[in-house]
């Protein structure tokens, strides 16, 4: 059971902030781990997940133009139908920014290698990729594919759907062979890919 005392009597809204703040969707026991490890207190799994049950409820209400919804086992805010217009248009409006060289180059390690993980991806490039894989994954351009069977089993990242249909391929099989790329072709490739809007909510 909750000990309700101070703080730990706005446990609801330190749930909602977790949720908020998670780049996916985020599970009952990662947000248990984070209270235990925030709190240093034992929490009960039951009554976590009664009152993720409860933050459900509160934003289906017409209050708000969002709500919190179970997807990948995990919960995730978003935007209710009838608002998607406007916020399809604060991001039209939004300047358009291109990727940077790194991301670039980091996108193309992903696509041609994947499923890859970051050691990989830094073996490659030679530098650390952590920065360019968080704002790849923040824009929905990649995405987590499980783990290795490798010592530490580290992550696998693939690219998404969203890359998929931003260059308009089915499949990796689709992407252009490596030996068939000449350098204007590459270049070309480059900048295509450098056009991307990274604004993407």
């Amino acid at each position: 059971m909750f000990i309700f005392v101070g703080v730990m009597q706005n446990i609801q809204q330190h749930i909602e902030a977790l949720i908020f703040s998670s780049t996916g969707s985020i599970s009952p026991e990662e947000i248990l781990q984070a209270l235990e490890k925030c709190f240093q207190q034992t929490f009960s799994l039951e009554e976590t997940e009664l009152l993720l049950e409860k933050i459900i409820t509160k934003y289906n209400s017409d209050e708000f133009p969002f709500s919190v919804e179970k997807v990948n086992m995990g919960y995730k805010f978003y935007t209710k139908e009838p608002y998607y217009q406007i916020v399809k248009t604060q991001i039209n409006i939004k300047e358009k920014k291109k990727l940077s060289a790194a991301a670039l180059e980091t996108l193309a390690i992903i696509a041609y290698k994947q499923p890859v993980t970051k050691s990989d991806i830094e073996n490659i490039r030679g530098v650390s990729a952590d920065y360019t894989i968080h704002k790849l994954l923040e824009k929905e351009l990649i995405s987590i594919k499980g783990r290795s069977d490798s010592p530490g089993r580290p992550v696998l990242y693939a690219t998404s759907e969203v890359f998929l249909e931003h260059f308009g391929i089915n499949g990796p099989e689709d992407l252009p062979k490596l030996k068939e790329l000449e350098p204007s072709e590459s270049t070309s490739q480059a900048t295509d890919m450098s056009d991307f809007d990274v604004n993407k909510n």
